[in-house]
């Protein structure tokens, strides 16, 4: 391709770093331009509620490519760079300072911010949210052995704060509005594991609670005020009660949004033909799954880049690959694979009382929709061919740890 040609990616995470990768790849010579609002080199998020805060990983450890590599792959990267302005009819971005960037393709991959609910005291100092890696780095500082930490949402980056916090010596208390933890990902059965975890570990888990506002003395927070009347005392308060897709650039470009993100079809093409989106922002939709769907999940960053940097290279493409994430808290090890917003009943398979099972979300018509498998590992390939069969299983068959899985396929 000309030199003279440019490919504009906004966002600098794991899914901006991919989609570089993949252009180079894909044999594309012209000019690219990352836009990425951090300081930091594009990185990988999951290690920061994990790795990082158990003190097994620093970032260097989860940067996507070193600088080097930008350089050599001839990348205009441009670090705490925030574009103001995406204009599609004249093919340009704009930054804060009134200049234009122009593209002949554009990628979208803003991700998502932390989302911050009106609670009175919420930005008090000592209040932490967990996005970036500056917010991790100040949420590290503060979980020192004996201190006391208040969590605020029973979620993922909330459970696996709390596992890394009680493995530090901290005193833990989360609060959650649910029946049970991960009740929106999971149900009530399988959060219920999460439950049982988190209190054999030490934690104070107080479920079905409603925070009225975050205590603060002299402008810093000293814990929660509950809505019974109740209080939490905490050094520190983390909120992690969900995240909120970056979609403003779209919606200002009078891009088609809605599903909670952007629209875009099976090749991740959005309702401009130059404009692809990928990762949290994507509502994608999916040949198998025969909807839209929009996760905030580490594998659609890692994998959906590829098949729009193909689109952007004039080549087909399909996003396939089903949903997939997995967490680690304490000794529990999980994988999870599927989508299964509007299952009717959860079989498990093996031993839940000692975190070793596999669990299945399946349908009216006895298909599976999603699989999780907990400190189980030879499985993962299995529950996948389930999904994707479409096939009407045995219950008690599926419940059975002795009957193969590969057999369930017919």
């Amino acid at each position: 391709m000309a030199r003279s040609i440019r490919f504009v990616i906004i966002g600098g995470g794991l899914a901006g770093a991919k989609a570089v990768e993949a252009l180079r790849d894909g044999g594309f010579d012209g000019q690219i331009t990352l836009f990425a609002e951090e300081e930091h080199l594009p990185y990988e998020r999951p290690p920061l509620s994990k790795e990082y805060l158990a003190g097994k990983k620093a970032l260097s450890d989860f940067t996507v490519q070193n600088s080097d590599w930008y350089h050599d792959h001839d990348v205009d990267l441009r670090l705490g760079a925030r574009v103001s302005a995406l204009n599609p009819g004249e093919h340009a971005v704009a930054l804060p300072d009134g200049t234009t960037v122009r593209y002949e393709k554009l990628l979208l991959a803003t991700g998502s911010a932390s989302r911050r609910p009106p609670i009175p005291g919420a930005g008090a100092d000592a209040v932490h949210y967990l996005r970036t890696y500056d917010d991790a780095v100040a949420l590290n500082s503060v979980l020192t052995e004996g201190s006391s930490l208040a969590v605020v949402g029973a979620g993922w980056i909330g459970l696996e704060v709390a596992a890394a916090a009680r493995q530090r010596g901290v005193d833990v208390t989360v609060v959650e509005t649910a029946k049970q933890p991960l009740v929106a990902a999971l149900g009530e059965a399988a959060g219920e594991v999460f439950a049982r975890l988190h209190r054999d570990h030490g934690v104070d888990l107080r479920l079905e609670a409603q925070v009225e506002e975050i205590m603060t003395t002299g402008g810093k927070a000293t814990g929660l005020k509950m809505r019974d009347g109740s209080t939490v005392a905490a050094d520190a308060v983390l909120v992690a009660v969900g995240a909120k897709p970056n979609v403003e650039l779209a919606e200002q470009a009078g891009l088609a949004v809605g599903d909670g993100g952007v629209l875009v079809d099976a090749s991740l093409r959005t309702s401009d033909p130059d404009i692809y989106a990928v990762g949290d922002i994507a509502a994608a939709e999916h040949p198998l799954l025969g909807g839209r769907i929009r996760t905030e999940h580490w594998a659609n960053a890692l994998k959906q880049p590829a098949v729009a940097a193909a689109g952007m290279l004039g080549k087909p493409g399909e996003y396939v690959e089903l949903p997939y994430f997995f967490t680690d808290q304490y000794d529990l090890g999980m994988e999870y694979v599927g989508h299964a917003p509007g299952f009717e009943r959860v079989v498990f398979r093996g031993d839940v009382a000692k975190r070793e099972f596999v669990a299945f979300w399946l349908d009216g018509d006895n298909r599976v929709l999603a699989g999780m498998n907990v400190n189980i590992w030879d499985v993962l390939d299995d529950v996948k061919a389930l999904i994707r069969s479409r096939t009407s299983v045995d219950p008690d068959k599926l419940a059975d740890p002795e009957f193969p899985l590969a057999e369930l396929l017919g």
